[in-house]
């Protein structure tokens, strides 16, 4: 697949919303739209010998499951940050110096061509994290280096904020919360990432629905897809989630403001709750595909949330709605079905952004259980 602005496989959405599936070698489409793994004879290996009998082993299928997909740069930093969440050093650290085996100018994760720096960058908050316990320069510099892509690059708009797409493409994306303010925020540039998150802000956020369309064309002056993206809108919760905890205690104004926001986008995204726990693909058009990554995205903002003591504990019904659905959706090899599937996004399917949240999700319930 090609990786440019336009043909890059996740940003081209002239599909329609719930397309057919396609047939894939191997798998058995069930009635539902789903697909299921066909399971073995017997048993391969211990860990898949018959359903999980509690969480915990759940949670050991889907991260197995997650580290056989193949991944992009923002599926790869999507993936180390659940680990680094998880508190899994080890892994945490590979997948950092995994970045740097295939940092190219200055980007990390390249896999074919240079991937847009903001999904490039996305990594970053592991790479820094690997420093810290190691040491090891290598990672310092591959941080640096990244970091000065975007300080260097005039892929922005006047006003200096950052383009989500590949260049020359001058697309800002909701998607984009997620990818680059943390880092910023973990590299000390606490105001340049809550400049960046302003301005997407500015040019996504409807202050009618609250909600944050999906594609801004900078070059043409109007939405490339106006729609309210269920997983824009969760990839920009969780990432302003992770800003919050990152800045300093002496810019308490500057998350107060970012706490409005989250607490804001996670009151409009669950008007759209479904009684199944589960949304929309695109969050307030009913006739759009059911999905589960955004009832994971918003789960893991609100157990943070509450942690963290600025949303209120009765967000926890909701979330706990959501988690059960979410759960019952992961298979007996820990692939999570139904989430807005790859490649093209456009489908009920699996990703590994899906796999990655429904960790994140379960770490943030854990670490909120032992508050």
């Amino acid at each position: 697949m090609k990786n440019n602005g336009y043909n890059s496989s996740r940003r081209y959405f002239l599909k329609t919303a719930g397309s057919a599936v396609v047939a894939v070698t191997g798998f058995q489409t069930i009635s539902n739209g789903a697909s299921r793994l066909p399971l073995a004879d017997k048993p391969i290996g211990d860990l898949f010998n018959g359903k999980p009998s509690d969480l915990h082993t759940r949670i050991e299928r889907v991260k197995l499951a997650t580290l056989g997909m193949q991944r992009y740069d923002w599926e790869q930093g999507t993936v180390a940050q659940a680990f680094l969440e998880m508190g899994e050093t080890d892994m945490t650290i590979s997948f950092a110096r995994g970045a740097i085996l295939r940092q190219v100018n200055g980007r990390f994760s390249v896999i074919k061509n240079n991937g847009p720096i903001t999904d490039c960058a996305s990594i970053g908050e592991v790479v820094l994290e690997a420093w810290k316990k190691t040491g090891d320069p290598i990672f310092k510099n591959g941080a640096e280096a990244m970091l000065e892509v975007f300080k260097l690059s005039d892929h922005k708009t006047p006003e200096g904020i950052i383009y989500h797409s590949q260049e020359p493409a001058k697309w800002i994306m909701s998607d984009a919360n997620y990818m680059l303010p943390p880092f910023l925020a973990a590299s000390g540039e606490f105001k340049e990432a809550i400049k960046q998150i302003e301005g997407f802000r500015q040019y996504l956020y409807h202050p009618e629905y609250l909600l944050y369309s999906h594609i801004w064309d900078d070059e043409k002056k109007r939405f490339k897809r106006e729609d309210f993206w269920g997983v824009g809108n969760g990839w920009s919760a969780a990432g302003i989630t992770r800003v919050i905890k990152l800045l300093p205690d002496s810019m308490m104004t500057e998350k107060k403001r970012l706490i409005g926001y989250v607490k804001e986008l996670v009151d409009s995204c669950l008007k759209y709750l479904r009684p199944d726990g589960l949304f929309h693909d695109v969050i307030n058009k009913p006739d759009s595909f059911v999905e589960v990554n955004l009832s994971q995205m918003i789960t893991y903002t609100i157990f943070r949330g509450v942690k963290a003591g600025y949303l209120d504990s009765a967000y926890l019904r909701q979330a706990e709605l959501m988690r059960k659905a979410a759960n019952s959706k992961v298979d007996v090899l820990g692939y999570v079905h139904d989430v807005c599937g790859l490649p093209n996004f456009d489908r009920p399917y699996f990703a590994p952004e899906g796999q990655a949240f429904y960790l994140l999700m379960e770490t943030a319930a854990k670490d909120l259980a032992h508050k």
